[in-house]
């Protein structure tokens, strides 16, 4: 069995590479994808999703996001003292998709000369930047995500990978109903690694990371994960 936290790292890592290797093949120039819209990019998540759950589910429940570990430690499904090292784990395995995804698009990165495109592959921000109003789509959305979640009934028998297509569904559905306001990071650790990595590699013509709004994406998944524990023990 897979140390726990070397699976979160390894499933984070996944998540990423697809997710954000998803808005790469759409946002960056000469791109085989370029131009071929949000519907793919939200495909692509609900893939990422589905990738990175079903390869480390068994080894560590595949949370791939510390808003969905701290709100099962708060609904009193998991233990919060392992709750420090997955946070840990699903930030370096974000910067770690993060530099994969550059790689692989590393001559893209050097022809597009959009900054906004270039940052967006890496990380989320709002079409309309209002502070409150991006804290209370990112709160909102990862509160509805959160409580599927924990309202999701595991089959009595195992279908073996498609045990991960709710969850992938789930993504799906938030990306196309829920994504337009702020891009649905949803994710503290698929936000904040990403941006880390985009501040801290060195990217042919990037711009500013955006630091100002990084807090949106951390604290509104957070918010949500308290929402939707609170409201699952009401239930």
């Amino acid at each position: 069995m897979m140390n726990p936290y070397l699976a979160e790292f390894l499933g984070t890592t996944l998540l990423i590479s697809f997710g954000n290797g998803v808005v790469a093949n759409v946002l960056l120039e000469k791109s085989k994808g370029n131009n071929s819209g949000w519907i793919v990019i939200s495909f692509g998540w609900a893939i990422a999703v589905f990738v990175g759950v079903f390869t480390v589910a068994s080894a560590s429940g595949a949370h791939l996001n510390p808003a969905v570990s701290v709100c099962l430690a708060l609904a009193g499904k998991f233990s919060w003292s392992l709750v420090p090292g997955y946070i840990a784990a699903q930030v370096a395995g974000a910067y770690m998709g993060s530099i994969l995804v550059w790689l692989l698009y590393f001559q893209h990165f050097a022809e597009s000369k959009d900054q906004a495109a270039k940052l967006a592959v890496f990380c989320t921000g709002p079409a309309i930047r209002s502070p409150f109003f991006n804290l209370l789509t990112e709160t909102i959305a990862s509160a509805i995500f959160l409580l599927a979640i924990l309202l999701i009934i595991a089959p009595t028998n195992s279908l073996g990978a498609l045990d991960a297509l709710p969850v992938a569904l789930l993504v799906l559905g938030v990306g196309l109903s829920l994504g337009g306001p702020t891009g649905y990071a949803i994710n503290p650790a698929r936000d904040f690694g990403p941006r880390l990595a985009h501040a801290t590699l060195p990217i042919a013509g990037k711009g500013s990371s955006d630091w100002g709004y990084a807090w949106v994406p951390i604290i509104g998944p957070l918010l949500g994960a308290a929402i939707a524990a609170l409201v699952f023990k009401m239930l």
